[in-house]
């Protein structure tokens, strides 16, 4: 059983920085963590300054150790969480077992399908880490560190104890090998990514035939309560913002639904809608995230550029 009182606790090393590192730090640090936290994510190695002096900058805000390499941050951290996208997760597992220590946590956090995480996690373990497969349930906002968490794997039960008793986080238990709690979130998120997927194909076909209200208004009767006309105005906005990564996630998600025998052809079509999207790169700080009409101009506005110089 882990040792809630050992000081092998002191210390956490995150892989990757982005919106959910960053949300786990600042959860920590509110709930009293007063270990130290370090921190490598691969955009401080990027040919544009401006993407590492921004990246410096979020080190900075969160107050956390930023790293030069995942070794260095590995090599320190009592515990490892691994937050890039899902398909940099078995880069990043490969190269932490080069230099974790011992009985060390190594959390992947990352959207992978199960058979992607049984690699990371045999090498891991080989290395004498202890694996957990960790399946992030919902977004990060505005839980922070108490967003839940499912966890599964034969370290679970200390991993639960260590989230939940040193961290103040929100994690339960689920019973099964490695890739138990991951085929859950990614199952989830054949509907949850999905949805987005119909949303924008939809929003913005309307959009560009005008009846994008009438269409939303219609499903408001048929769905009454669900707020359509706000709910896909996020769901567009988070597929512009997050997009990329999202992609990657719907590649596994497609993945974990070949290893149950099926095809796979919806994630697959999720994946290209969210990548055509997220490939826009726009920023989507300025727009309105309840209003569907503004989200879908600010869209359509690339797209239909794109259209002109392909027709």
């Amino acid at each position: 059983m882990v040792d809630l009182n050992s000081k092998n606790f002191d210390s956490i090393a995150l892989i990757g920085f982005g919106e959910a590192g960053q949300a786990f730090v600042e959860g920590w640090h509110k709930a009293g963590y007063a270990g130290e936290t370090f921190a490598f994510d691969i955009k401080t190695l990027s040919k544009s300054q401006s993407i590492v002096d921004a990246k410096m900058a979020d080190y900075e805000k969160f107050n956390v150790t930023g790293c030069k390499s995942a070794k260095e941050a590995v090599a320190v951290g009592a515990a490892v969480f691994s937050l890039v996208t899902a398909d940099k997760a078995f880069e990043a597992a490969s190269e932490a077992a080069k230099f974790i220590r011992k009985g060390t946590f190594f959390f992947d956090c990352n959207s992978c399908a199960p058979g992607s995480k049984r690699k990371s996690a045999a090498l891991i373990e080989a290395a004498g880490g202890r694996y957990v497969d960790t399946a992030v349930m919902a977004p990060v906002h505005p839980k922070l560190h108490q967003t839940p968490l499912l966890i599964a794997g034969p370290h679970s039960i200390d991993a639960v104890a260590y989230l939940n008793n040193i961290l103040a986080m929100s994690s339960k238990q689920v019973e099964g090998d490695v890739g138990a709690a991951s085929s859950i979130k990614m199952i989830r998120s054949v509907i949850m990514k999905g949805l987005e997927a119909v949303i924008l194909e939809s929003v913005l076909a309307g959009r560009r035939a005008g009846v994008d209200d009438i269409v939303l208004d219609s499903m408001e009767q048929t769905y009454p309560g669900f707020g359509w006309k706000k709910r896909a105005a996020y769901m567009m906005e988070r597929a512009a913002t997050h997009g990329i990564r999202r992609s990657a996630e719907m590649r596994e998600v497609a993945n974990t639904v070949r290893e149950l025998g099926f095809s796979g052809s919806m994630s697959d079509a999720a994946a290209d809608w969210e990548q055509m999207i997220g490939e826009l790169r726009l920023d989507m700080s300025l727009v309105d995230n309840e209003d569907h009409g503004a989200v879908a101009e600010t869209l359509l506005a690339p797209l239909n550029k794109q259209m002109k110089h392909t027709g």
